[in-house]
């Protein structure tokens, strides 16, 4: 299983790094599902006609002999139950769908590694559903294509709830993670991703969305991030191909009260915990129209991510829009060439339109820190910020410094600069490695309309949104 390594300087100097830059049923017979009759319908796939309906447990007892039975084109209907199985899915082009996404539950008992994993397949789309208690992961993409997930509920998973690792082509939606360590949703390692999160809730995780050098037409929207320890954190480093992160668009969320120093968490959401949105070393990003507030920190923030041991520099500007399989293959500088901490700054974002309150360091941040006499300083970065809502920035006046469009007003980027080394003390203590199997079990979560019914078309990927269409959230009631 692919796991992040952070590989950061060591707790204290990694968030003084942070916080200077804000200041700028089972299948072992264990299944309880009753069977059921149910429509079968219409499918098509790999461009073979119309697929079969296999139901679980009716053809098959378990869900993992239900999809090793199936072909292109198939859906597979899951019926009410907990199966207390990890599935491995390597047949492309199926849908796998519970029946009821609240009853329909695939529990991993703390012992399993993930709900379902898809594997260097395509097409693979799961929906209403809930995997809950895995040590890993609760939905897993790796390596594939095509992919969807709707209407699922991931929670109390040892690493991340809904996940995607170097696929393409994707989409989430109408889905819940909760009580993962490290995020309640991840898309990371692509680029351009075409990828897709719609309608979604992030909360009690150690952060609400994490990606790693991914981005372009990678969209974030009208989706609610709330009392995780950091809100969206969109990050780059040369731990993983790809870097930087870059292009994400991130618009008409709700982000708010992502200070929670009792949800699970692993380093990174320690250090960047308090803050609303975080990009973390990631450039070239569109944060608008979103709703950011109550944040011990900053609520939008563009901050530097320092690596230690990284075994790459930063590119130049000329390779970013080389894709990630052209990459794969290049050739690494001698360790000799490369600076004992890399620096990666986030620069080119455009913060424009959000409403942004209550934050305890500042609304608004953009900085970085110096390495030698030639490191970049705040007005290098080439962030902008116009036409938002908000009390506080660091720098000061930060509209006037850098706006979105002309020239900003000459003034000083270092003007009211907080004092970082008192927030070193701050930093949350790490939870215990289990903090995750206590966090909150959600409330039931809103059913796929017509499930047993719906027919289950070959997905051809996520369609684009339109952004300019979605405005500022009202804020919730509760």
């Amino acid at each position: 299983m692919h796991h992040r390594n952070w590989r950061l300087l060591g707790a204290a100097a990694a968030f003084v790094a942070l916080s200077t830059a804000a200041v700028a049923c089972g299948s072992d017979g264990n299944n309880s599902a009753s069977s059921s009759s149910t429509t079968k319908a219409e499918t098509t796939g790999g461009g073979s006609g119309q697929g079969d309906t296999i139901e679980v447990p009716k053809d098959h007892k378990t869900i993992q002999e239900a999809v090793d039975a199936a072909k292109e084109g198939d859906l597979i209907l899951v019926s009410e139950g907990t199966y207390e199985e990890a599935v491995d899915v390597t047949t492309p082009y199926i849908t796998i769908r519970g029946l009821d996404r609240n009853k329909v539950i695939l529990d991993g008992g703390f012992e399993l590694e993930n709900g379902i994993r898809v594997l260097d397949t395509d097409g693979v789309v799961v929906e209403n559903m809930t995997a809950k208690n895995y040590v890993s992961n609760g939905f897993f993409w790796t390596g594939s294509d095509y992919y969807k997930g709707s209407y699922l509920t991931a929670y109390r998973n040892g690493d991340y709830g809904i996940y995607a690792f170097d696929a393409y082509h994707g989409q989430f939606d109408h889905s819940l993670g909760s009580g993962s360590p490290d995020a309640g949703f991840y898309i990371g390692e692509c680029y351009e991703c075409d990828a897709v999160i719609d309608t979604v809730v992030s909360e009690h995780n150690g952060l609400g969305y994490s990606g790693t050098n991914s981005g372009g037409e990678l969209y974030i929207i009208n989706s609610t991030f709330r009392y995780n320890r950091a809100g969206v954190v969109p990050n780059s480093g040369s731990y993983e191909l790809c870097y930087p992160g870059r292009s994400n668009t991130i618009v008409g969320n709700t982000v708010y009260d992502n200070n929670n120093d009792e949800a699970p968490a692993i380093d990174v959401a320690l250090l960047a915990q308090g803050n609303g949105i975080l990009l973390a070393g990631s450039i070239n990003n569109q944060i608008e129209r979103n709703l950011v507030y109550d944040h011990d920190r900053t609520g939008i923030a563009a901050v530097p991510f320092p690596e230690e041991d990284a075994s790459d520099v930063v590119p130049p500007a000329s390779e970013l829009e080389t894709p990630c399989e052209e990459t794969r293959d290049d050739e690494l500088p001698d360790e000799s060439e490369i600076p004992d901490l890399v620096l990666w700054n986030a620069t080119g974002n455009s913060i424009i339109g959000n409403d942004v309150s209550s934050s305890g360091l500042a609304d608004l941040a953009s900085g970085t820190i110096a390495l030698d006499d030639k490191s970049a300083t705040t007005a290098d970065l080439d962030n902008c910020f116009s036409d938002n809502t908000f009390t506080s920035s660091a720098p000061a006046d930060i509209e006037g410094l850098a706006p979105c469009e002309g020239d900003g007003n000459g003034g000083d980027f270092e003007k009211d600069g907080l004092d970082l080394l008192v927030l070193i003390n701050e930093q949350a203590p790490a939870p215990p490695k289990d903090t995750y199997k206590s966090t909150p079990e959600p409330e039931d979560q809103e059913n796929m309309p017509d499930a047993a019914t719906a027919p289950a078309p070959r997905y051809e990927g996520p369609e684009k949104p339109d952004v300019d269409a979605i405005k500022v959230p009202a804020k919730p009631s509760n």
